[in-house]
């Protein structure tokens, strides 16, 4: 499958608020929305995700098709990758292209990145991509309802 990566079109958005809401996909992320199917804040996120000056925010397209986005946010020395990749592609190499071809644009390092720990395709993913566990926290996990271990990641620093 040919992997790309480009900057987010309204028209994606559906796309991703049905990936978003993906029971199965909502339990292995874990750290999502309180409410992923409340629309008006899926929309607002969106909206200052896109809008936010130092976010770096691309679909990613299979063989031209929306399969879902990856991004790098927050502030100088801090900065965390996310992504997420439709279920139904899970385990084609989808996410380790993309976050791949992300951090070839960005290239400014530390940077790092959170995943439960019980999540290991996320974090196959993540080491494919040189990040590395540097520690482990407890935090809530609101699509799983309770407080779960999580892994932090970095790359770089």
């Amino acid at each position: 499958m040919d992997i790309a990566l480009r900057p987010v079109h309204d028209s994606d958005l559906p796309v991703f608020y049905r990936q978003l809401n993906d029971p199965e996909a909502l339990r292995m992320a874990a750290f999502t929305p309180e409410d992923p199917a409340d629309r008006t804040g899926f929309d607002a996120h969106w909206a200052r995700v896109r809008s936010s000056p130092g976010t770096v925010v691309r679909t990613v397209l299979g063989d031209g098709d929306v399969v879902g986005h990856a991004a790098v946010y927050g502030e100088p020395g801090e900065r965390e990758v996310t992504y997420w990749v439709d279920r139904a592609h899970w385990g084609e190499g989808i996410a380790t292209a993309a976050l791949r071809g992300l951090l070839t644009e960005v290239g400014e390092r530390p940077l790092y990145a959170r995943v439960a720990a019980d999540n290991a395709g996320s974090r196959r993913v993540l080491e494919r991509c040189g990040f590395e566990v540097r520690a482990r926290a407890t935090a809530y996990a609101p699509a799983r309802g309770a407080e779960i271990e999580e892994l932090v990641l970095t790359l770089g620093g």
